[in-house]
């Protein structure tokens, strides 16, 4: 039953050294385990007596045990054939090998060495179970002296979408630690995930037992943070505070499971051309060797290649979570503007950044969002009186290609939809028109050309000064004056920033906010909670199938110049969620072969009104207008090419 295949590193046990139990990773019919060094609970020798009597134990005496709740003071079998029937439906950690003795806490069951019932085609030792503690029902692990052990199921992160995987929560300290297990496979770090079984979600915990990865700029007590480069991982200890947004989810039960690759300072990269430190994940979808990109390209990565993932937290500055979100076909939310205080996160703009989702399931997105924002995101019970769309394909016109024409199809299909759903008639808005006639000064440019340098210049300035100029000085001390490497991508954008003068930062401001006065005055007002919708208007736009190969060479980086319809949201300061609709199809240049890949929609509201799309979005859900997509390799699941 049991094979041990990696025992924990220790403190070799010299003069004023100390042997230090880190676990161990063991193997149970083939699947893969870590056990934490420490117990759940203890004193519970007479129950490995009973279960010991009637299993196979293992080389080092642990035997797999299922903790059941029950108030009965009788076994009925029918009962428990269904409650464990449910167990293997519900939980991935479980499985039949914890079947060799069914312990039951709560219950007077009296159990001896000869209490056995047969239960899926085995006999089952029973026990019961005191203890002062609540031990939670699920799979358990119980050593000779009365340990009872929470095992972690290990899953290979073959798509390399974490920095850092994470091991056990110390409550005690409220700190976290690197995981000290692996699984087999190249470059392929394991992933440990607890039971499902163990939590149960409450008013107070309403994200209890959600797995959740954790884009590595936001600082984890107990751990390192990287900001995807290893001069600054090296030069760094690890965080003594968790970043707030962190805190929020922890408090409320998430469980973290690992920390998750972001390009380099959350700058834009593309694969191959760009990413130097580090790989850059894969994208599940289609052929498997599309762009992620970024720059939460692990949590996007992660949330549409792993089953076992419910969470991502990412960030975006101009982008960087509606990206990945788009090409991975997952929900994701860029938020209002200082929805959330991101305090012990690793700034690219303070301006612009934001802390967001990406995720599979829209009833954990929207929960996760209220222990998030807490009171600063608000609900209302009507819809949004107007719908409006920006770009969008029309009816009959005519397509650059087959998957361009798939992908119109889907979203035009979607808008008959909605407006059906919300009972309104969508209109075309052309807002770069609209300033054209209503700017403030006749003389100012086209929006094109006002907001060209905007991004670039904000993220530049800001983070030279916020991250580069200390991280440098701080490396030059260590290191007799040297400079740390940093990928192309950041090096260039910065020196964009030290060609500018410092007024060039104020003038990025001042046009920054003559566009958001402009939409809120003409396009969109801010959120007004007076009212029972808050937004005057939802807005459409989409930024269609996203085909990019990794194997592609590009042009040596440049700054990000321009604007598009993107960058409404980074520059008024609203929110702008993705929702995945479908997939369109495409003729692989990697598989030679026809894939597909998602087709998303955008939708932004006013500023301050969130709530309103998250609403939105459950009712669209239960409507069967939108549906949760599944990892794999398309949106309706399938297994990942390469893995």
């Amino acid at each position: 039953m049991f094979l041990v295949i990696w025992v924990s590193i220790v403190i070799i046990p010299t003069l004023g050294q100390e042997v230090l139990n880190t676990g161990i990773t063991l193997s149970l019919n083939g699947i893969l385990y870590y056990l934490p060094g420490k117990p759940f609970s203890s004193g519970h020798a007479s129950i490995y007596t009973t279960c010991a009597s009637r299993s196979k134990t293992s080389s080092i005496g642990l035997v797999p045990i299922t903790v059941v709740n029950s108030s009965s003071a009788t076994v009925n079998l029918g009962a428990l054939e269904s409650v464990i029937d449910a167990f293997s439906q519900q939980d991935d950690v479980w499985g039949e090998s914890f079947l060799s003795a069914i312990v039951f806490q709560g219950t007077s069951i009296q159990a001896s060495n000869n209490v056995t019932v047969s239960l899926h085609d085995g006999t089952v030792a029973l026990a019961t179970i005191q203890s002062s503690t609540n031990i939670p029902q699920g799979p358990y692990l119980i050593s000779p002296t009365g340990d009872l052990y929470q095992p972690y199921r290990l899953y290979p992160d073959a798509e390399g979408a974490f920095t850092q995987p994470l091991g056990p929560f110390d409550a005690s300290q409220g700190t976290f630690a690197a995981l000290p297990a692996t699984v087999p496979g190249i470059a392929t770090p394991g992933i440990a995930v607890l039971s499902r079984l163990y939590y149960t979600r409450t008013a107070s915990q309403p994200l209890a037992g959600v797995r959740t990865g954790i884009k590595d700029i936001y600082d984890i007590a107990g751990v390192r943070t990287s900001d995807g480069n290893r001069a600054f991982y090296d030069l760094y200890p690890p965080r003594n505070v968790t970043a707030l947004p962190v805190q929020r989810l922890i408090d409320a039960g998430a469980i973290l499971v690992g920390k998750m690759k972001t390009s380099q300072f959350a700058n834009g990269e593309v694969a191959t051309a760009d990413w130097v430190d580090y790989h850059e994940p894969f994208n599940p979808r289609g052929d498997g060797y599309q762009d992620t990109s970024s720059s939460s390209s692990g949590p996007g990565s992660g949330i549409g290649s792993y089953p076992w993932l419910d969470l991502t937290l990412g960030s975006d500055t101009g982008g960087s979570i509606r990206g990945p979100s788009q090409v991975q076909g997952v929900y994701g939310n860029r938020p209002s503007h200082r929805l959330v205080p991101l305090t012990n996160t690793m700034p690219l703009a303070p301006e612009l950044d934001t802390a967001g989702f990406l995720v599979r399931d829209p009833i954990i997105w929207t929960a996760a969002a209220k222990v998030m924002y807490e009171d600063a995101l608000t609900f209302f019970p009507q819809v949004p009186p107007k719908l409006q769309t920006i770009n969008f394909p029309l009816p009959g016109a005519a397509a650059s290609d087959s998957t361009e024409a798939e992908a119109n199809a889907i979203l035009l299909s979607f808008l008959a939809k909605l407006e059906a759903f919300l009972n309104l008639k969508s209109s075309p808005l052309n807002y770069t028109a609209l300033w054209d006639q209503v700017k403030p000064d006749p003389a100012l440019p086209p929006l094109s050309v006002l907001l060209n340098r905007t991004y670039p210049t904000l993220i530049s300035k800001e983070q030279t000064k916020n991250v580069r100029d200390p991280f440098y000085a701080d490396y030059k001390a260590v290191h007799d004056g040297r400079l740390p490497f940093v990928d192309p991508v950041p090096r260039v954008r910065w020196a964009f920033g030290d060609s500018l003068p410092a007024s060039e930062l104020d003038v990025a401001i001042h046009n920054k906010t003559l566009f958001q006065d402009f939409w809120e005055s003409h396009v969109l007002p801010a959120g007004d909670n007076e009212t029972a919708y808050c937004s005057q208007s939802l807005i459409l736009y989409s930024s269609g199938v996203n085909i990019l190969y990794r194997d592609t060479y590009l042009k040596p980086p440049m700054p990000p110049f321009g604007f598009d319809d993107s960058q409404i949201s980074i520059f008024a300061e609203v929110p702008d969620f993705v929702i995945p609709l479908g997939s369109a199809a495409y003729n692989s240049t990697i598989t030679n072969h026809t894939e597909v890949l998602p087709v998303s929609v955008d939708i932004i509201a006013a500023r301050g009104c969130d709530g309103v799309i998250f609403s939105l979005v459950e009712e669209l859900l239960k409507a069967g207008i939108v549906t949760i997509p599944l990892a794999g390799q398309t949106i309706t699941g399938g297994e990942i090419l390469v893995k």
